[in-house]
C-alpha cells in the first residue's frame, strides 16, 4: 500500500495530517486483525438525476493526495463520477475495538496520472490484466460463456508478451474534504470525530454526538 514520504515520516503537522495518520494506524490494525480484507471500501456515487448507487471496491493507495481505487471508466461508477465528481467512501472494520470502527470519507474524484495507472496495472496478476481487457464492465452480458470466450481471445492475443493497460481503465483518487472516524461502543454510545476542510482548504476537528 503506497503512502507518501510526508505521511510515513510524520512531517505533516496540520489536522489533515492527523486524520491521515489516524487512518493509517487504524488501517494497519485492521490488516493485522481478523478482517477478511481491510482494503474493502464502499464507494457511493450519484447520477445526474440525483439517484445514488454504491458498491464495494478495494483501496489500492492512499497519501495526502487522497484515496485511490481502479476501475473501468466506462463502468456505471466511472460514468457517474465523470458526470458528478462528488463521491463518498466507507470503510467498515467490524472486528476492531469494542464494537467496530467505521471511517467515512467524502470528497471529489480525480483521475490518477497515466504513469500511476500503468505502474499499478503492471503489478496486477496476469489473469486480472486479461480480465480488464475482456470485461465491458457494467454492460449487459448474454452468457457466462461469452465472457469466457472473450477471456480466451485476449489470452491468445497477448500470448508471449506483456499485457498493456487498456484505454479507459484507470485509477480514481478521492481527494477528501471530510473524514470521520466512528468508534463503535456498546449500547450505541459511539465516539465520533469529524475532520472537515472549508472552502479555503483549512481543516477543523469536531467531536459529534453518537
Amino acid at each position: 500500500m503506497a503512502q507518501s514520504h510526508a505521511l510515513r515520516t510524520g512531517t505533516m503537522t496540520d489536522l489533515y495530517a492527523e486524520a491521515l495518520s489516524t487512518f493509517a494506524a487504524l488501517f494497519e490494525e485492521a490488516k493485522a486483525g481478523s478482517e477478511i480484507d481491510a482494503t474493502a471500501m464502499t464507494v457511493a456515487t450519484v447520477d445526474l438525476d440525483g439517484r445514488p448507487s454504491a458498491r464495494t471496491v478495494l483501496l489500492k493507495a492512499f497519501d495526502e493526495r487522497g484515496f485511490v481505487f481502479y476501475t473501468h471508466l466506462d463502468s456505471r461508477k466511472g460514468r457517474e463520477l465523470h458526470a458528478n465528481r462528488q463521491v463518498a467512501l466507507l470503510f467498515l472494520w467490524r472486528s476492531l475495538r469494542e464494537a467496530g470502527i467505521q471511517v467515512r470519507v467524502e470528497g471529489e474524484a480525480q483521475l490518477v496520472s497515466a504513469a500511476e495507472a500503468d505502474a499499478y496495472f503492471a503489478s496486477r496478476p496476469r489473469m486480472s490484466q486479461i480480465g480488464a481487457w475482456a470485461s465491458a464492465q457494467s454492460q449487459p452480458l448474454a452468457s457466462r460463456e461469452e465472457f469466457e470466450q472473450r477471456l480466451a481471445s485476449f489470452e491468445a492475443r497477448f500470448e508471449g508478451r506483456d499485457v498493456p493497460r487498456p484505454e479507459g481503465w484507470s485509477g480514481v483518487r478521492v481527494v477528501p474534504r471530510r473524514i470521520e472516524f466512528w468508534y463503535g461502543a456498546n449500547f450505541r454510545l459511539h465516539e465520533r470525530w469529524s475532520y472537515e476542510a472549508d472552502a479555503a482548504g483549512s481543516w477543523s476537528k469536531q467531536l459529534l454526538y453518537p
